[in-house]
């Protein structure tokens, strides 16, 4: 089942899309009423409807979260994007917030942020909370489903840190309107048990920059939870980047530049397509 967020020139609202009829039928409630009940497997019988079918051109689909839930990065969970960085692995998983105003829709133009000169680009797979609570002796038992992010980056921003402190991810990882998310959430059931092993592909005005495996993760999905799980509690509509392979532009020397086509593609759940936008 496919489930998205949308607007028609209204409130928000969560439907089911239909792909192959390209249409969407608005669910009742916010998104706590009923993902548990999908989360356990109750299926489209758990969910109330709200009117009828209209067509997915007829709307914007907007990223699937809700504005109260919290944004989770994973990073540095690639051996080979690590090595593009030049550090050493790390023993532990690694990851912080992001701001809810980084996002934008799986359509939409991407913000060039005032400060940067070098504007990155991270695929990367999202697991979106579902449960109330998370189970840490089964974590997948609350993933509701996937959806692919693009954890665009200001790279120049992020070296920017003082010196013995680290990097600035508020400036690197926050810029607002930059982070593409969507197009749908993609329940679970779709998919084999276990952590996804996916394929994942960034192009830019159809050169291919990065093609990977969400399999090819240092830690899975579920140990990802787990380890965030026991420092912050997840929230039911959470969502989890789970980090990036290589071929980013930090590795590559390559970096975005106004007016390219950016097409972020993992296997089983679609595509996100944003043009970079000018310079302010």
């Amino acid at each position: 089942m496919r489930i998205a967020r949308a607007t028609n020139g209204g409130a928000p609202f969560w439907g089911v899309v239909d792909a192959t009829a390209s249409t969407i039928r608005p669910i009742a409630g916010v998104f706590a009423d009923w993902a548990p009940a999908v989360t356990r497997g109750e299926g489209e019988a758990a969910l109330a409807f709200t009117g009828g079918t209209m067509p997915l051109h007829r709307v914007t689909l907007l990223p699937p979260i809700e504005r109260t839930a919290r944004v989770m990065i994973a990073g540095v969970n690639y051996t080979k994007h690590i090595a593009e960085f030049g550090v050493a692995p790390p023993a532990q998983p690694f990851a912080f917030l992001k701001a809810y105003r980084a996002l934008t829709g799986p359509f939409d133009a991407i913000r060039w942020p005032a400060l940067t000169n070098e504007l990155d680009h991270e695929v990367e797979l999202v697991a979106v909370i579902g449960a109330e609570q998370v189970d840490r002796d089964d974590p997948l038992s609350s993933v509701l489903g996937y959806t692919i992010g693009n954890d665009v980056s200001s790279r120049d921003l992020q070296r920017s840190g003082p010196v013995g402190v680290g990097m600035d991810l508020l400036a690197a990882k926050s810029q607002d309107a930059t982070t593409p998310v969507g197009p749908w959430i993609v329940t679970h059931d779709e998919f084999p048990a276990g952590s996804p092993s996916l394929k994942m592909t960034l192009t830019v005005d159809g050169d291919v920059r990065q093609s990977a495996s969400s399999g090819d993760m240092t830690w899975g999905v579920d140990a990802l939870i787990r380890f965030i799980d026991a420092r912050t509690s997840f929230d039911c509509g959470d969502i989890l980047f789970t980090g990036s392979p290589e071929g980013v532009g930090q590795g590559t020397g390559r970096y975005l530049n106004p007016g390219e086509v950016m097409e972020t593609t993992i296997e089983g759940i679609g595509t996100l397509r944003n043009v970079i936008g000018q310079r302010p």
